[in-house]
């Protein structure tokens, strides 16, 4: 049995905040093959990731804020914004978790430094395939990543 405690949490915050692309995963589960791909996810808010879909293997996704805030966005097939829900950890937001739908576009990003959420979704785990990569949307390190971030940003209410 797995026990993840305050003092883990905070250790994955920290390792997070320090590492080039702001974000770090813990893994519960013990092995990308399992059927069910479980993981603390520690993001910060200039952490980028890149919007994409699990299309090729068709997964939903479930995000349950654990600490912190998020928006999580859905995109139409030309990069247009169509959803977006805040969610956060704790009792101090109206939405706590919120799902991807299979084979949708979709991206998340922190509202708050040190924001920690919950994915759950099916395994085995599979890299994204190159065709589930938004080609409409800034590659991870490069320039227009900074504006791509406020625009969403600008879209949160």
């Amino acid at each position: 049995m797995t026990v993840v405690s305050a003092a883990i949490l905070d250790q994955l915050t920290a390792e997070a905040a320090a590492s080039p692309r702001r974000r770090l995963n813990l893994n519960l589960h013990a092995s990308p093959a399992e059927p069910c791909q479980r993981f603390f996810n520690a993001m910060e808010p200039d952490s980028y990731l890149r919007p994409h879909r699990h299309l090729e293997i068709p997964k939903s996704k479930l995000l349950v804020g654990i600490r912190g805030s998020f928006a999580r966005f859905l995109f139409d097939d030309a990069g247009a914004v169509v959803d977006v829900v805040r969610f956060a950890g704790g009792d101090r937001a109206e939405n706590a978790a919120v799902e991807v739908p299979a084979g949708q576009w979709n991206t998340v990003i922190a509202l708050e430094t040190g924001s920690i959420l919950l994915e759950v979704k099916g395994g085995p785990f599979k890299p994204t395939a190159a065709g589930d990569i938004a080609a409409w949307s800034p590659a991870e390190g490069s320039p227009e990543v900074e504006a791509f971030l406020a625009s969403l940003r600008s879209q949160v209410r």
